[in-house]
């Protein structure tokens, strides 16, 4: 896709795929429509649809861009240069979410990209593992300085396990909900890697945005069952009718899903909507242009 393609299609609001009404919808006989009057399929969801994340009003893509593939290894193997590039080629997709952390070390490399591409044109999540006011306050600030940005759209508390981190991380909290006001972060949330702490998120009226481990194979997420994903999905759905906007993560079992298992993994985020959005890692072009493929084929 072009810039000017991008830049226009960023100037639409997002489509959503809606039920076609009939009807027979409302019980009424179906008759054939005329050739003149043509029936209207349903658009597919694209990984580069603009869509609305929870009550925060930010807009981000479907589809988001992870940096955190073995810890950020793989994409720092790429250079500053080479991680560029690959933004680049995935906003050219429509794909403008970039999903980074403190831990990844992929600051320098967001510093770069925003050299050429408009700061309001892409979302940026970035995440931290401080515990107190004081380390977020620090972070936050040398977040920004790292990315070169005045403010940074999400942050999140980095990697939650205990089921009473809302109590124990309250200074932490404050510290990004006065930064929130300040305008240095936009909405704030945390990524969790156990259920008990994704219950917690779920509970706590603090978190704007939740990054959650979720694929119908169990793998590598919070539970160790098949047969236990319906209790995540629950949980995920009550995020969701709380305002919270929820994106998902390890959606190819981070990166060990193979064949058809890729697909049968995007299907099933795109049917369950109160999934906003969705992180996968790439290190290669030709890898973002394989899953926006399959995003619309498995429709």
């Amino acid at each position: 896709m072009s810039t000017i393609l991008r830049r226009e299609f960023l100037g639409k609001a997002a489509g959503v795929m809606g039920a076609v009404l009939t009807p027979a919808a409302f019980g009424a006989q179906t008759t054939v429509a005329p050739a003149s009057r043509p029936t209207t399929a349903p658009s597919k969801l694209k990984a580069g649809d603009v869509i609305t994340l929870g009550r925060t009003g930010i807009k981000a893509s479907r589809l988001a861009i992870g940096t955190g593939t073995e810890s950020g290894a793989e994409q720092r193997r790429l250079g500053i240069e080479g991680l560029v590039r690959l933004l680049r080629h995935g906003f050219d997709q429509g794909v403008c979410w970039w999903d980074v952390a403190d831990s990844y070390k992929t600051h320098p490399h967001v510093k770069a990209a925003l050299k050429e591409m408009r700061r309001d044109q892409v979302t940026i999540t970035s995440k931290t593992a401080a515990k107190d006011d004081r380390g977020i306050k620090a972070d936050i600030e040398r977040f920004r300085q790292e990315m070169g940005t005045d403010y940074i759209d999400i942050v999140l508390l980095h990697c939650m396990m205990d089921g009473n981190w809302p109590e124990k991380l309250k200074g932490a909290m404050d510290a990004l909900s006065e930064a929130k006001q300040k305008g240095h972060v936009r909405a704030v949330g945390c990524s969790c890697h156990t259920y008990d702490a994704l219950e917690a998120a779920a509970d706590s009226d603090w978190v704007d945005v939740d990054l959650a481990r979720i694929n119908p194979f169990a793998a590598v997420m919070d539970i160790d069952k098949r047969d236990e994903v319906p209790q995540v999905l629950q949980i995920l759905r009550r995020m969701h009718e709380r305002g919270k906007a929820v994106y998902g993560m390890k959606i190819l079992g981070a990166g060990t899903f193979k064949g058809n298992m890729i697909e049968q993994s995007l299907r099933f985020i795109l049917q369950h909507r109160f999934v906003s959005a969705f992180v996968i890692g790439f290190s290669k072009a030709e890898h973002i242009d394989d899953i926006v493929r399959r995003i619309e084929r498995v429709q």
